[in-house]
């Protein structure tokens, strides 16, 4: 097949610019094929009547190519301006055991963490919820409507679950809400295209693998920090007061030793060592919590 052959139906020209755009971040393909998709149905349906390969023919004229297409948004992408570096540092910055304070995702991806239990709770109770609901109600005329209702909650939360993972770790999301079925789509069209959809799916997955995931990243980033800066803080404190505050009776001889400056100290540098370890592993957890984001809310 031809691939440069002018695309004669909507799903020829969005597949074409998908893979234009094959390299790109999943967010930004996602976009640009709900742009595309939203604008040439809207050109179909200003045209009743003509045959759509006609339509096609126009539009590309006027709209341009799958592949200029594809080009602009990628010219649109390097322009805008993020919190997170978008090129790659080098191994050495990038890797460096005490570089890790300086790499703005480690913070975004701390708050994510501390963030997590409190959308982690509201996400599965609510679709949770809205699960019982729509089967208690499938028996009843209201059953329809209310379960078309719960579907766009889910997509609305999970558009909005991937703001906050965008803004906090760096991961490129969609950026605005794929096109939803035309206003003149019978009932039982959107409830088949909602059910056959496997964005509701695994969007609603996702919103359910939150809480045990937040359960997990809030324990960890709380004891982490608690325990490396505790450590460390009541080290230096009691180099500072001349007073060892530290107790560890069943061992003698490490209780002797973080009684004495030398012991203090090296308390205090484990503190430390501690809390740059912690920030590693909130950055790996931002990472592996990113493409577990784009695999699970990004329909491409």
């Amino acid at each position: 097949m031809n691939s440069d052959r002018p695309p004669e139906t909507v799903r020829a020209y969005l597949d074409q610019l998908r893979r234009a755009l094959k390299g790109a971040a999943p967010g930004l393909i996602s976009d640009a094929l709900a742009d595309c998709e939203e604008h040439l149905n809207n050109e179909i349906a200003q045209h009743p009547g003509e045959p759509e390969a006609n339509v096609m023919a126009s539009v590309v004229e006027t709209y341009g190519s799958p592949q200029e297409i594809a080009e602009e948004y990628r010219d649109m992408e390097a322009a805008i301006s993020t919190p997170f570096p978008k090129s790659e540092p080098s191994a050495q910055r990038r890797y460096g055991f005490f570089n890790v304070i300086s790499d703005p995702r480690t913070y975004g991806a701390l708050l994510y963490m501390l963030l997590s239990l409190v959308t982690g709770i509201f996400y599965f109770v609510w679709t949770i919820t809205g699960i019982s609901l729509t089967a208690g109600f499938a028996i009843l005329i209201l059953g329809i409507p209310f379960a078309l209702l719960f579907v766009g909650s889910i997509r609305m939360l999970s558009h909005v679950e991937g703001r906050i993972v965008e803004g906090l770790l760096g991961v490129r999301m969609p950026r605005r809400m794929a096109p939803t079925t035309p206003p003149d789509e019978s009932i039982w069209s959107r409830i088949k295209e909602a059910l056959l959809d496997m964005r509701t799916w695994t969007s609603m997955f996702y919103l359910l693998l939150m809480l045990p995931l937040g359960i997990i990243y809030f324990v960890t980033a709380v004891v982490g920090l608690s325990v490396s800066l505790g450590v460390a803080g009541g080290a230096i404190y009691s180099l500072i007061t001349d007073h060892s505050h530290v107790q560890v009776p069943d061992v003698p001889w490490l209780d002797h030793l973080f009684h004495t400056a030398p012991g203090l100290m090296l308390l205090a540098l484990a503190g430390i060592l501690m809390f740059f370890v912690v920030l590693h592993i909130a950055r790996g957890i931002g990472w592996l919590h990113g493409r577990i984001a784009e695999g699970l809310l990004v329909r491409l």
